[in-house]
């Protein structure tokens, strides 16, 4: 039996264009995203470079573009979030049947945008819902490592058999199973988190 739920942030609550970012980099040149900028991409994510570090290190490779011309780009990404997701975990949390987290791979600056995007007032609304929001700039790991996950069943004391991950991604799904925690692979575009209770494999 479920009792404690896990959610991931991005294309779970808030919708992204993933491709959106390399679209817009075209403009100033890419041509390929190279191994160099996966493994800043990733360090900046874990909070191991600082914003203005992770900008200077694409604004020496793309000049020709200006620093809010490289932040725009990195954050074309972030879309909006639908109230009825918003509504829909104020209701899970008010409910208290499960204990609620969140753990997502994100960064600073997209988390800036994410707040202007929702509003100050719409951010703090969703984040109150949960037990413990964990992003993964501020705790320094990120899906799909393993210890990202034991992280949070450890601070926690949950069980991986009683907790269900939610997550867009299905390496990270993957590598929570690995751990046994059971886990929901939502595919955006044909799933929605609205239909959480409609799935048939999760024993509620």
């Amino acid at each position: 039996m479920i009792k404690n739920i896990i959610f991931d942030f991005g294309d779970i609550f808030i919708d992204l264009d993933k491709p959106a970012t390399v679209k817009e980099m075209y403009r100033f040149g890419l041509t390929e995203v190279t191994a160099e900028m996966d493994q800043i991409n990733h360090n900046y994510e874990r909070g191991k470079v600082s914003s203005q570090e992770f900008v200077s290190f694409y604004k020496e490779r793309f000049p020709m573009a200006s620093d809010q011309q490289l932040i725009h780009a990195w954050n074309a990404i972030i879309l909006d979030f639908p109230e009825s997701r918003l509504e829909f975990i104020e209701e899970l949390a008010k409910e208290g049947k499960y204990r609620l987290f969140l753990l997502s791979n994100t960064n600073e600056l997209h988390i800036e945008k994410v707040k202007k995007n929702m509003t100050l007032e719409r951010y703090q609304r969703f984040q109150n819902c949960f037990e413990k929001f964990y992003l993964s700039h501020e705790i320094h790991m990120r899906k799909p490592d393993a210890e990202i996950y034991q992280f949070v069943l450890d601070q926690n004391q949950l069980v991986a058999e009683q907790t269900l991950f939610v997550d867009d991604t299905k390496e990270n799904t993957d590598a929570a199973s690995a751990l046994g925690i059971h886990s929901w692979n939502l595919i955006p575009g044909e799933d929605d988190v609205l239909e959480l209770f409609n799935q048939k494999t999760i024993a509620f």
